[in-house]
């Protein structure tokens, strides 16, 4: 009877789940959703929820550098993460806060992107980001991340807020104790990190915020420019992704523009330098590179469409006319292609971090976003019965 009220139990959860993200979804891409048969997995107890609360004030250019520069290193350490043998989902939500060009009458805060496992639309809204002077509302977006997120059950994977900023964490009308206290009772944690020097962070509250949900408190040197170690090995992965960009076919009306902002952001990462771009093309090696919403290799692969079903408008140029079993064995030609050339990534990515681990020995601690998010997230994901 037990093992049949914890069967009922899973059940329940798992479809309240998948109702919960299906509501999360734009009216376009449930309309296409529905139009071509495909469904959204619920959220797994392996998932990883992290929103990431930005200050976009007028001294803040460093930390944004920062965070465009570093989101890859940071997708390529959690995406080893597992629980229970199973690789961890990540998803991501992103708010700034501070920036006069925000709406005072919501404390001068903007949801950029709710949580979602679209890494190009994070890499998008991220380099996409401006700074502006404002007043800086700790409490306020801490409440508001709580609040409108859909965080899921306390009991699911782990749920963490990241708030990085520069101003005293006591500002604005809503008190940062008690808004750390409700997230700690939905099961967020809250890790602070502050832009300046720990003593100062400190007495401006940061470490307060942090403790109330046991999370941690960090500082970094927000102007610290971001130091990537070129290998032997670079040349050939940034090629590799080329060949991996090759093999993704977008289909629907989402197909194309999805594709382009997967090249655009390709480029954006290219612009921190080829060892940043290195960086992204081994996350897209993994599983948490995941586009079933506009490309057919994923689509398929997540059981999300089915490939008689789609229109021929909305099929690429080059299988327009084919049969249907010239278009599955189209389809599963690219998808051989793509595990041949992720394999490759993946077997010098494995060189590169040799390489990379030998010379930073001698480079000491480092203040930056990336390591101080990396090394908390860790814990605390290890405590929830995660591994790396």
């Amino acid at each position: 009877m037990k093992a049949l009220r914890k069967f009922k139990r899973e059940i329940s959860t798992s479809l309240a789940f998948s109702m919960i993200f299906f509501s999360c979804t734009s009216a376009t891409t449930q309309q296409e959703n529905q139009l071509l048969g495909q469904l959204t997995p619920p959220p797994t107890e392996n998932t990883i929820n992290i929103a990431l609360l930005l200050d976009t004030s007028n001294s803040m250019d460093g930390l944004i550098e920062q965070a465009k520069s570093q989101l890859w290193k940071i997708v390529d350490e959690l995406s080893e993460a597992k629980k229970q043998e199973q690789k961890a989902k990540l998803q991501i939500a992103l708010y700034e806060y501070g920036n006069d060009r925000l709406n005072s009458e919501v404390g001068y805060i903007r949801k950029v992107l709710a949580l979602t496992s679209d890494l190009d639309d994070i890499s998008e809204q991220l380099f996409a980001l401006t700074t502006n002077g404002g007043s800086e509302y700790c409490g306020y977006v801490i409440e508001t991340a709580t609040n409108e997120l859909d965080w899921g059950n306390e009991q699911l994977g782990l749920n963490a807020i990241f708030i990085a900023g520069n101003e005293p964490f006591t500002q604005g009308p809503k008190n940062y104790q008690t808004s750390c206290k409700n997230a700690l009772n939905k099961g967020i944690t809250i890790n602070t990190i502050f832009c300046g020097g720990f003593e100062e962070g400190i007495s401006g509250k940061w470490m307060d915020g942090a403790k109330l949900t046991e999370g941690s408190y960090m500082n970094i040197d927000m102007n610290k420019e971001t130091v990537y170690i070129e290998t032997p090995y670079d040349d050939e992965i940034n090629t590799l992704n080329n060949k991996l960009n090759d093999t993704y076919i977008p289909f629907g009306s989402l197909g194309y523009s999805k594709k382009n902002k997967q090249l655009s952001q390709d480029a954006n990462a290219l612009s921190y330098g080829a060892a940043n771009n290195v960086k992204r093309t081994i996350s897209k090696s993994k599983h948490v590179y995941m586009n079933s919403s506009w490309d057919l290799v994923d689509a398929k692969k997540e059981n999300n469409v089915q490939i008689e079903k789609i229109k021929e408008k909305d099929l690429p140029q080059e299988m327009k006319g084919m049969s249907l079993e010239e278009k599955k064995v189209y389809v599963d030609n690219k998808a051989k292609e793509r595990k041949a050339i992720q394999n490759k990534i993946k077997e010098l990515a494995e060189k590169r971090k040799a390489y990379v681990a030998e010379k930073q020995k001698e480079s000491g601690e480092n203040l930056s976003l990336d390591a101080t998010m990396i090394k908390a997230i860790k814990k605390q994901a290890t405590d929830k019965g995660f591994t790396f």
